[in-house]
């Protein structure tokens, strides 16, 4: 290497000062005349714009695995609804998740729409296919929940949510005239409500430690919580995002106590339903027991 390129790659090195900040890579140099001065502002934007395009180009990688990893959390309750409509009936399963993940979809959309959050297609899409599918699960739960009762309470709470985002798009439109102010009062909201999301699972909590059965904790729907919570949770710091970073990140948290949970519960589950099947059988046999003897023409045959 001779002299003036060693000499160059030293004023190089020592002159660019790279900082990066919310996913942008900020080159500064200092003002001074120099030959090289061109090429190093040259190098500097250079740098600056391939820093840039892959740090974006990051966000859509993990914004589409987000996407997808929401999709199979929306889709996850679907072995739930198979049981239910098996048995025709919605037993001891609780609508709160799918309350709780309607309005927290709803929201979403709200808040990716261009003039409240520009740029945030991927926040839309998926929140918007959230919320068709939590409409289909929560009509499933009125047709075969047989407590009147339940059903009115549920067809309220929709209602009420409904009205709600109406509300809120309504006024925040109104109210503020700006995209960083709108951001800002959806972002708040919906952090609330994505938190109410992840821990509505939570609820079955009392349930399993009191049963010792986790049989009514759909599994699916808290491994795929979990994952969606780490995906998001690092699609909001590309660039960083503190209303999608929180909620995900808590919901992280309360996801992995489900698991735990799950873990922890699961071997005293598959026992209280082998011994449920066990006295079911049993019951069983002793009704065929009686009705062969009620059957039985020697036994029920009178004297002469």
């Amino acid at each position: 290497m001779c002299v003036q390129t060693h000499w160059c790659l030293i004023q190089i090195y020592s002159l660019l000062k790279i900082s990066y900040s919310f996913g942008t890579l900020s080159l500064s140099l200092p003002h001074f005349s120099s030959p090289f001065f061109p090429l190093l502002s040259f190098i500097s934007l250079l740098l600056s714009a391939m820093v840039s395009h892959l740090v974006t180009t990051i966000r859509n990688v993990v914004g589409i695995t987000g996407n997808v990893i929401s999709l199979f959390l929306f889709l996850s309750p679907v072995p739930t609804f198979i049981r239910i409509w098996k048995k025709g009936s919605v037993e001891q399963f609780s609508p709160a998740p799918y309350l709780a993940t309607l309005i927290n979809c709803m929201v979403w959309v709200v808040y990716g729409l261009p003039m409240v959050h520009p740029n945030s297609t991927l926040v839309v899409t998926i929140n918007g296919t959230g919320t068709a599918i939590e409409i289909v699960y929560l009509t499933l739960f009125l047709i075969y929940c047989h407590d009147k009762k339940k059903r009115v309470k549920v067809m309220l709470i929709v209602l009420v949510e409904m009205i709600f985002i109406a509300g809120v798009t309504a006024l925040v439109l109104i109210i503020a005239h700006t995209t960083q102010r709108r951001s800002m009062v959806v972002g708040i909201i919906a952090i609330l409500f994505n938190i109410m999301m992840y821990a509505a699972p939570l609820s079955v909590m009392k349930l399993v430690i009191t049963t010792k059965s986790v049989e009514y904790m759909p599994f699916f729907l808290s491994l795929a919580s979990f994952a969606n919570g780490v995906a998001w949770t690092a699609y909001a710091f590309l660039p960083f995002d503190p209303f999608i970073a929180v909620p995900n990140g808590l919901g992280t948290l309360f996801s992995l106590a489900q698991l735990l949970l799950y873990a922890t519960y699961y071997k005293s589950t598959k026992r209280i339903i082998a011994a449920r099947q066990e006295a079911k059988m049993e019951m069983h046999l002793s009704e065929v027991v009686v009705n062969g003897d009620n059957n039985d023409p020697k036994k029920n045959s009178t004297a002469p």
